[in-house]
């Protein structure tokens, strides 16, 4: 498997000539976009890798469309040529696109091409905020990506979630290759203390539950939001126990990065 990491959510995975793009953000820094109940966030820092550049893109992930940092005008504007649009039930409405399909946690599809291995997406279960929030934070899904007849998962995009006790369990009954790991810690003035997704410390205490082989920190920084951020990341990852720590991949800006070799 070939990962790029694209910025913040975005990141490009390759493998049995498959190209999947997740949560694609490609508008440039500096904007303030609105989130619910008055919170906003500005971008910091610009995409990786150009639509432009992007080739050819078969299935596009997208773990909810009501937030500009996972899906922005640039990503909304590449939909509609991508194979499969893979949702919530919900955001598969709002987008109203013929190649969109929406799913509810444990729902999964099948995907085929000619040539390439069928793969089963299923969705997997998040929780953008603590109790009670999902009435105003919307749904959203995480994605497990199994090649048909396979029981492991090749690829598990855990989406924008705190860590709580359906996310726990899903990190213990799936067997995964390689995680994407959202984190981030996000948080606004407005509503205090209160987080909309996982730190670094949650990252780490989720991965040494699922013991995949490899995890790559996702959805860290380029936002005003992210009060963890890269830096709370790269804490929790130093302090974590070696078993953990071996699992890690941090990918470079832009560069793709075959996950079959050994970190550099």
């Amino acid at each position: 498997m070939r990962l790029t990491r694209i910025g913040g959510p975005t990141v490009l995975a390759e493998f049995d000539g498959w190209r999947i793009l997740i949560d694609p953000t490609f508008d440039p820094p500096g904007r303030r976009y609105a989130f619910a109940a008055g919170t906003s966030s500005t971008k910091t820092r610009g995409p990786f890798v150009r639509v432009a550049d992007l080739g050819r893109i078969d299935i596009v992930l997208v773990s909810h469309d009501h937030h500009a940092d996972n899906l922005d005008d640039a990503g909304r504007g590449l939909l509609p040529a991508a194979h499969h649009v893979i949702t919530t039930t919900s955001g598969a409405k709002r987008l109203n696109l013929p190649n969109a399909r929406g799913l509810r946690p444990g729902e999964s599809v099948t995907t085929d091409a000619a040539g390439r291995p069928s793969l089963v997406i299923t969705a997997t279960p998040c929780r953008h905020g603590p109790p009670l929030s999902r009435a105003l934070v919307g749904d959203v899904i995480g994605f497990a990506v199994r090649r048909t007849g396979e029981e492991g998962v090749a690829l598990w995009v855990t989406g924008d979630s705190v860590l709580y006790p359906a996310l726990q369990r899903a990190a213990r009954e799936l067997q995964v290759d390689v995680a994407v790991v959202n984190a981030g810690g996000v948080g606004f003035p407005l509503t205090g203390p209160v987080r909309y997704s996982m730190t670094g410390a949650d990252a780490v205490s989720l991965i040494d539950t699922l013991h995949p082989r490899v995890a790559v920190p996702a959805h860290y920084d380029g936002w005003s939001h992210f009060l963890d951020g890269e830096a709370g990341m790269r804490a929790a990852v130093a302090g974590a126990p070696q078993t953990v720590r071996e699992r890690i991949r941090w990918l470079a800006d832009g560069i793709p990065t075959d996950l079959s070799e050994p970190a550099s």
